[in-house]
C-alpha cells in the first residue's frame, strides 16, 4: 500500500498574533505543522507500522520552517518527503491546493490519501473533499477511527449529524482525519537527527506538470479579503457581600447596562 500525507504550515495560533491595515504583521511570526495534519501523519505511521506500508507526505510552500516541518514528519516516521515550492502559488485558496495535489498525486500512483480535516489559519475544510473529487475517488472526512481490512479496503468511523458512522471503503480512497482519532507522538532524539539526513524532493509547479493558470490560480475560487482584530471583552466584575444584596445589584446592572432584562 502506497499512502500519500499531507501537511500545511501555519501560524503558531499561541502566540500573540498582530494586525495591521487589515493584513497579518510578519515579523516575529512562527510557523509549526497544521494540528490536524500531525494527526495524519501519525494515522499514516500507524498503518505502516501494522502494514508494511510505503509512505509520503507532501507540502504546498517554501521556506526553511517548511522544511523543518517535513523532517519533524519525518521523525515521526514518515519514509518520503515531497515540497512544492512555487512563488505562483502564494495566493492559493483550497481548490488551488487540491488542483496542486492531484498533480502529486496522479504523479505517484497512491493507494490512499490522509489529509487533515482542517487548516487551523482558514478553519476551511475543503481541500481534501476537493482533492477526492478531482480524482474521482471515494472520500469520507472527519474520520476518528480507520482500520486496514485488506490491501483494497478500509474500514472507518466519521462523526455524522447524528452520531458515529461506520464507513466501508474500497481504494484508491482519500479521507480526512480529525484531531480526535490518535494523539501524535513525540519523536525520539535518534529519529529526529536521522530526519536531518534525509532528502527532501523539491519541485515547483513545472516539475509537476502544470502551470499556475492550470491550477486555477487565474481564477481564485476565494480570497482572504482582510483581517480583522475581535473586539477586546470587557473586564468582568466582582461582588461580595450579602447574598440578596449582590442579586438585586446585579439584576440592576442587568436592566441598565446590558440591558438583557
Amino acid at each position: 500500500m502506497k499512502i500519500l500525507t499531507t501537511i500545511k504550515k501555519v501560524v503558531d495560533v499561541e502566540l500573540n498574533i498582530k494586525v495591521d491595515h487589515g493584513a497579518i504583521v510578519e515579523d516575529g511570526l512562527q510557523y509549526v505543522m497544521n494540528a490536524w495534519d500531525e494527526n495524519a501523519v501519525e494515522t499514516t505511521v500507524q498503518i505502516k507500522e501494522k502494514n508494511n506500508a510505503e509512505t509520503t507526505l507532501v507540502s504546498i510552500g517554501g521556506g526553511e520552517d517548511n522544511t523543518k516541518i517535513i523532517r519533524k514528519a519525518y521523525a515521526m516516521g514518515i519514509d518520503n518527503g515531497i515540497q512544492i515550492d512555487d512563488p505562483a502559488l502564494a495566493r492559493a485558496d483550497s481548490s488551488v491546493y487540491a488542483k496542486v495535489l492531484q498533480k502529486v498525486y496522479e504523479k505517484g500512483n497512491y493507494d490512499l490519501v490522509i489529509t487533515g480535516k482542517q487548516a487551523q489559519d482558514t478553519d476551511s475544510g475543503q481541500t481534501g473533499i476537493m482533492l477526492a473529487e478531482y480524482l474521482g475517488l471515494p472520500c469520507v472526512s472527519n474520520v476518528i477511527a480507520m482500520e486496514v481490512m485488506d490491501e483494497r479496503h478500509l474500514r472507518v468511523s466519521r462523526l455524522g449529524d447524528a452520531g458515529t458512522e461506520i464507513v466501508e471503503l474500497e481504494l484508491p480512497a482519500v479521507v480526512t482525519v480529525d484531531v480526535s482519532i490518535n494523539e501524535p507522538r513525540l519523536p525520539q532524539m535518534r529519529s529526529i537527527m536521522m530526519a536531518k539526513k534525509k532528502g527532501i524532493e523539491v519541485m515547483d509547479l513545472a516539475a509537476l506538470g502544470t502551470s499556475h493558470d492550470q491550477v486555477g490560480g487565474g481564477a481564485l475560487k476565494s480570497e482572504v479579503a482582510e483581517f480583522i482584530v475581535p473586539e477586546t471583552r470587557k473586564g468582568g466584575q466582582k461582588f461580595e457581600g450579602d447574598a440578596a444584596e449582590i442579586t438585586a445589584r446585579v439584576v440592576g446592572l442587568l436592566v441598565s447596562e446590558a440591558k438583557v432584562l
